[in-house]
């Protein structure tokens, strides 16, 4: 990864959730400290669960600041996808304890925010602070999965994580649309306009 600037507090955002059928969009944000450096920062995605884990303490106890905020399953229905990402992005920003000299985004889009900010893709996999990001919104995000499926055990949250696996899509047409899906994402979609698809007594 790239070496942290030696001037200026520089802030790293990504996110987690855009994919899924169902639940919020995740966005974090982390100002590192310097000279509490953490080892390991990579990809959320190309770390293990238990990685994951421990890293998210660390960067709790190290960073100079962090935020992590969320944009609703009403808010993505309402605003579409990208939009509520940067939502919740912003959240995030503003969240902060410490307002950062400059904001580095995960991807090739950047929300509008009252500090610089830069696109970097791949980002999570080049630039501390937005590995750090990644690393809080998916822990957080997935903790939210986990208690849907304490909610809603039929549909497999905890195993699938919302994504459209033939698992979650085979559950999704058995029992039916709850208030946790995305009623804008095509495969909800298609079964709430079209319900004579749906097993009887399934769930609405």
């Amino acid at each position: 990864m790239e070496a942290v600037p030696s001037t200026g507090l520089i802030c790293g955002v990504d996110e987690a959730g855009r994919g899924p059928l169902a639940g919020s969009v995740v966005a974090a944000a982390v100002i590192l400290d310097p000279a509490r450096p953490i080892e390991g920062l990579n990809d959320s995605k190309k770390l293990t669960e238990r990685a994951r884990g421990r890293l998210a303490i660390l960067i709790r106890e190290r960073a100079l600041a962090w935020a992590v905020a969320e944009a609703t399953v009403a808010e993505i229905d309402r605003l579409n996808i990208l939009h509520a990402t940067m939502l919740a992005m912003q959240r995030a920003v503003a969240g902060l304890s410490h307002r950062p000299d400059l904001v580095r985004i995960d991807g090739n889009r950047c929300p509008m925010l009252d500090v610089p900010s830069e696109a970097v893709v791949q980002g999570d996999a080049t630039v501390p602070a937005i590995a750090a990001a990644s690393i809080l919104a998916k822990t957080v995000r997935d903790a939210q999965m986990v208690e849907l499926d304490a909610a809603y055990p039929i549909y497999g949250f905890a195993r699938h994580k919302g994504y459209p696996t033939p698992e979650h899509l085979a559950a999704l047409r058995l029992h039916g649309v709850v208030d946790c899906y995305r009623r804008s994402f095509a495969p909800v979609r298609d079964l709430v306009m079209n319900p004579e698809l749906w097993p009887a007594g399934t769930l609405l």
